[in-house]
């Protein structure tokens, strides 16, 4: 599809290793985009470069910590020095970092590591972006992943919520100011994704493996590739007229608000399964 095609342009993915940042990176390459990654795991690094080289791709691989400032300053100077200015910018870093437990235990150092890595990183470097989307004219993109939790409470990941929530209002408010210079600023806000940070298939006990087709109407989790075809069209023509929204790629759960299928296939939002579902 011509609308999907994405030769020549330029396209920076943050934490570009792996899960849903490495199917970005290898959706936009696919369709013929020059790729800067910027990924903190130096094996991840050599993975997808020896990746992108295979496929003929012109890129750049950084080993960088986006949630520093002087990192993210080195990498658009990077982008910069190679590419000459940039299409479309998708800050896919995110991390619970696996702090699951009452907010009034929470410490400083727990706060300050949710927002470095959910919501800093996206500020530092959409900031340091502009510029270089300047540089390639009007239509000009951001896309931010999110999480579906920024469109809904979590107990026991308060923070970590408040900072995808935070996403949806930097997402509507810079698209409002980015507007007249034709660059778009959109969002994704995934349900649950099976990828290395979080592995539902092995989180879920087994003998509750077969409610998930109850739990989410669309009757799977998402998968890597379901996020990377959001981001193509977030970033393409085909949403040409779309800035400052959330797509919600969640199959359906948020739609469902507590609606779930009972064993018999009736639908209800009255607890069926007792425990929490979960191996903890």
């Amino acid at each position: 599809m011509k609308d999907l095609d994405f030769t020549g342009k330029v396209v920076l993915v943050t934490g570009g290793g792996a899960g849903i940042g490495r199917a970005v990176v290898e959706a936009f390459a696919a369709r013929g985009a020059l790729v800067a990654v910027a990924e903190i795991d130096r094996e991840r690094c050599a993975s997808v470069q020896a990746a992108l080289d295979d496929r003929g791709t012109t890129a750049l691989v950084s080993c960088a910590d986006v949630t520093q400032r002087d990192d993210v300053d080195r990498v658009m100077e990077e982008v910069k020095s190679k590419f000459g200015g940039l299409d479309v910018l998708v800050n896919n870093v995110g991390d619970f970092l696996g702090l699951i437990k009452p907010f009034e235990y929470c410490d400083d150092d727990d706060i300050d590591r949710l927002y470095a890595y959910n919501l800093k990183s996206i500020l530092m470097v959409s900031r340091a972006a502009i510029p270089l989307l300047r540089e390639n004219g009007r239509g000009g993109s951001i896309i931010s992943f999110s999480s579906i939790e920024a469109f809904r409470g979590i107990p026991m990941a308060t923070t970590y919520c408040t900072f995808k929530h935070a996403i949806t209002g930097f997402t509507r408010s810079l698209a409002l100011e980015l507007a007249p210079e034709g660059i778009r600023v959109n969002a994704i806000a995934p349900e649950t994704t099976e990828t290395e940070q979080v592995k539902p298939s092995e989180l879920i006990a087994q003998e509750h493996q077969s409610h998930t087709r109850r739990w989410i109407p669309l009757e799977r989790f998402g998968t890597p590739e379901d996020a990377a075809g959001s981001a193509l069209f977030l970033a393409s023509e085909l949403s040409s007229w779309m800035t400052g929204t959330t797509l919600n790629l969640d199959g359906g759960a948020l739609a469902a608000a507590g609606w779930y299928r009972d064993p018999n296939d009736l639908w209800t939002n009255v607890p069926v399964v007792t425990g929490n579902g979960f191996n903890f």
